[in-house]
């Protein structure tokens, strides 16, 4: 928790902490899950023909950005490739017809470089430019569930409107088709770049300028990337109500609503005697660039109440700053009430005991530009009552111990549904883009710990146009922080923690819920452990800054022990409780088995001298 002293400093500085969270699932990923389908569409109209200011055509600049891409994307990446202006010229006479042109190059499947290489070489701008239709199309192209994105180049404005492509984007949206769209405006006017950020904002996606050929050749595989890797909300289907007697049951697992600004949506939990309840919402906030540092703030709140609508005087609040960074937001809470003796309804008193439990949610803090209504990811778990907790003592933090072997390269997931799996102690590669959010998981027995570190590799490049802020957390399965380090990165290599020789939990045991050590009480649940690595972009030419290579020093310490004994007479936990098909771009399941807790983790940064990053939390039991 964040003292109001170090609030102050932190906010005199001037900056921003974000904190991404996500579900807790099983995962079983198939080969290339941790990828999200992407289609680049790409702009061969005629204007694509004119002069770029760096020398040669735009299309010339295009298709040097293109195999940019192609070189420095994953061999596993879904990716596919759709242009529209390539099959009629762009008279009076060709409109109707130039207004259906777009040509699916190479359909999503396994990276083809060689096929989409040779496609995009033999691409002939000619016609208009049909954005609305284009994204219609390459939506077709993609799965119909599952995190998806398009990334649109484009040069100019749509010139087949009406329906303006905004319009497209938003009727998408509301026949469900869950997909991001990424925008890069190749030298483009003003029109041209209110139109393609219109398109990115109502799809939560980014906009980028790209002047000329060199910045297009940078821009287009990092966006590409980060699409790739892009933090994308999945769950069974849900409506929160406005109040808590019309409030829906949530039943343990993963679920996925919409929230609008300073809403409040409610959602009932059934909590048998003795349970404990962890609920927690996550938000998504997009890029929205020339946001104002004071109007830069969004919050959440999280209210408990009783079975009749009695206030539970549990709240929990979060808010983070920077959000049009592209911050993502949790706010969570652990319910206990149920575990307490029941007094009787004759005392008023509808907070104890087995009963349903409404859980409200507030999006109560707004920033400048974001859209009217987002999605939120809600995660629900009841844990039964424990007959044997298990031993009490706390054991010692393990110790880091050195890696053997060669490293072992992986590919961080952009969200915490397809984060990779770190197989125990050893050592991870990856390479980040500036400005990703990447996540990696660990499972832990009971009895056993966790303790890493963090190794950001040299890149070409000093000063102030080459600096991050970076930073690592640790989360539990109840999706509380642990631990978390952060610095400043300008090219040169840099360990985190800083400090200390590495970031830990405590091994993992039930009672330590109820340890003295304020610390060590999230770490009471076996299961999967979260490591979130943050790479900020820079303040000065964001695109210009080189990828950074990281390495992950991972130790899983400690003997696996047996765990608690759970009451056999309670409901037995939903295991392998279903996911809505949103989250089926990498297989999973939810489980809410004791033994087999998953859950997520959380990125959160802070640059030192230049921006540091603040989520302020707060609890009240008024």
């Amino acid at each position: 928790m964040s003292s109001p002293l170090l609030t102050r400093l932190l906010c005199a500085l001037g900056a921003l902490l974000g904190v991404v969270v996500a579900p807790a699932v099983a995962h079983a990923q198939e080969p290339g899950a941790e990828f999200a389908p992407t289609m680049v569409v790409l702009d061969a109209s005629g204007s694509m023909t004119g002069t770029d200011p760096a020398g040669g055509t735009k299309m010339d600049a295009a298709r040097s950005a293109v195999h940019a891409f192609l070189d420095a994307a994953p061999d596993a990446a879904p990716v596919g490739l759709a242009a529209y202006g390539t099959s009629t010229g762009n008279s009076d006479a060709e409109r109707a017809q130039g207004c259906q042109d777009v040509s699916v190059v190479s359909p999503v499947g396994p990276l083809d470089r060689d096929r989409i290489g040779a496609a995009v070489d033999g691409l002939t701008p000619r016609g208009y430019t049909p954005i609305g239709r284009a994204l219609q199309v390459a939506a077709q192209e993609l799965p119909q569930e599952g995190p998806r994105s398009i990334v649109l180049v484009s040069d100019g404005v749509d010139t087949c409107a009406p329906p303006p492509p905004c319009e497209v984007v938003r009727t998408l949206a509301g026949q469900g088709v869950d997909l991001v769209v990424h925008a890069v405006g190749f030298g483009v006017d003003g029109e041209a770049r209110a139109e393609l950020s219109c398109i990115a904002q109502a799809t939560g996606g980014t906009y980028t300028d790209a002047p000329d050929a060199s910045a297009l050749q940078r821009v287009l595989p990092r966006v590409t990337g980060s699409a790739l890797r892009n933090y994308q909300p999945a769950g069974s289907p849900i409506t929160g109500a406005p109040a808590v007697a019309e409030a829906p049951v949530a039943a343990p697992g993963q679920h996925l609503d919409t929230i609008g600004q300073r809403e409040q949506r409610h959602y009932a939990v059934d909590v048998p005697e003795g349970a404990t309840a962890y609920f927690s919402a996550t938000v998504s906030f997009p890029r929205v660039p020339g946001v104002d540092i004071l109007d830069d703030f969004n919050s959440l709140q999280l209210r408990t109440y009783g079975e009749a609508g009695e206030d539970c005087h549990e709240f929990e609040s979060e808010q983070a700053s920077d959000s049009s960074a592209g911050q993502a937001l949790t706010v969570a809470t652990t319910w206990t009430g149920a575990t307490e003796p029941d007094t009787g309804s004759e005392s008023g008193d509808r907070c104890r005991g087995a009963g349903p439990y409404t859980f409200a949610l507030t999006w109560d803090r707004v920033s400048a530009g974001v859209p009217e209504r987002l999605p939120v990811e809600l995660l629900v778990a009841v844990e039964p009552a424990a007959t044997d907790p298990g031993p009490a003592a706390v054991l010692p933090a393990p110790e880091f111990a050195e890696p053997q072997g060669p490293p072992q390269p992986v590919v961080g997931g952009g969200s915490f549904n397809v984060a990779a799996a770190l197989d125990g102690s050893g050592t991870y590669t990856d390479t980040v883009q500036r400005g990703e959010f990447v996540f990696y998981r660990v499972a832990l027995d009971w009895g056993q710990g966790l303790a890493y570190r963090v190794r950001l590799g040299e890149t070409p490049g000093r000063g102030l146009a080459n600096l991050s802020p970076v930073s690592t957390t640790v989360y539990a399965p109840s999706r509380e922080e642990i631990d978390n380090d952060f610095t400043s990165y300008n090219g040169s290599e840099q360990v985190l923690p800083a400090n200390d020789p590495a970031l830990t939990t405590a091994p993992v045991r039930y009672l330590n819920r109820t340890a003295d050590d304020l610390d060590v009480r999230t770490q009471s649940m076996a299961g999967t452990y979260y490591i979130a690595v943050h790479v900020g972009p820079t303040r000065e030419d964001p695109d210009a800054a080189a990828p950074v290579p990281i390495r992950l020093d991972v130790t899983v310490a400690g003997d696996p022990e047996p765990g608690p004994r759970y009451d056999p007479s309670a409901p037995p936990p939903a295991a392998d409780a279903p996911v809505a098909p949103e989250a089926q771009a990498a297989p999973t399941s939810t489980v809410v088995s004791p033994a087999g807790w998953v859950a997520a983790g959380a990125a959160a940064v802070v640059v030192l001298g230049l921006v540091v990053a603040v989520v302020v939390r707060r609890r009240r039991d008024a």
